[in-house]
């Protein structure tokens, strides 16, 4: 059987070494985590694609919200991937739906294109899918490498039944790597129940804020950062390869 792997979310340079550091097989380097994540800039990518010794993925997401796309994000999306293919990126991730909740198939084969060799995750988009069996097949259609999701759930664990189902239909065509609350307590569990080959994880906790003063009367701003936990990844690798 082959070896299972770890990827985890980071949303910074600290993030993305700490989960290297930890055990992870590969890094979806973001931003904006509390939106679901969204396409970090050019600067970080280029510095955690120097820095990082395992394979990087980047998330391409223009903005927050859902997953139906104008001419000029669709754009903005192909020139952020052109720009992974050119900071030697192993892949990047994204997702496109229709307004009927379909894979838009159409408007994902460009993305594909500039990819142009690179590996591509379709994202949790794909749990917003109105079927997601055929979004499946749509996905497979297109050449991407693996879907992301929960199985449609609010976390991997409660998708888990849909997760299994799905990983049978793919058929070693696709891999289907669950993710969405997934932790060192819970990974093994998810791995039974589902059979899955790879996992996603985010593995964050939050740092204290260094600032000996403050606005109190602007307490969103400050607050600590996020950053990936080291020993929470090093915990979710132990567990995950530990499974027979």
């Amino acid at each position: 059987m082959s070896r299972r792997l770890l990827e985890v979310a980071a949303n910074s340079l600290a993030s993305a070494l700490a989960a290297e550091a930890g055990g992870a097989d590969r890094v979806e380097l973001c931003t904006g985590l509390e939106l679901g994540g969204l396409t970090p800039s050019w600067a970080q990518i280029a510095q955690v694609r120097e820095r990082l010794s395992i394979p990087l993925y980047v998330l391409i997401r223009p903005r927050a919200g859902d997953f139906l796309y104008n001419d000029d994000e669709l754009s903005t999306m192909q020139r952020d991937i052109e720009t992974c293919l050119s900071l030697g990126c192993d892949g990047v991730v994204f997702g496109v739906l229709n307004a009927d909740g379909h894979v838009d198939v159409a408007r994902c084969r460009p993305l594909m294109l500039a990819a142009n060799g690179m590996g591509v995750t379709f994202h949790r988009a794909f749990d917003m899918a109105f079927d997601a069996p055929r979004a499946l097949e749509d996905i497979v259609s297109l050449g991407a490498e693996r879907v992301l999701t929960s199985g449609g759930a609010a976390s991997a664990v409660d998708g888990a039944p849909i997760i299994r189902q799905l990983i049978e239909q793919a058929a070693g065509r696709i891999v289907v790597m669950p993710g969405a609350g997934i932790k060192s307590s819970n990974i093994a569990a998810l791995i039974a129940a589902t059979g899955a080959m790879e996992c996603h994880a985010s593995a964050k906790g939050s740092l204290a804020s260094g600032m000996r003063w403050t606005n109190r009367a602007l307490v969103d701003m400050a607050g600590g950062e996020v950053r990936t936990d080291e020993r929470e990844v090093h915990a979710l690798a132990i567990a995950l390869h530990a499974v027979a």
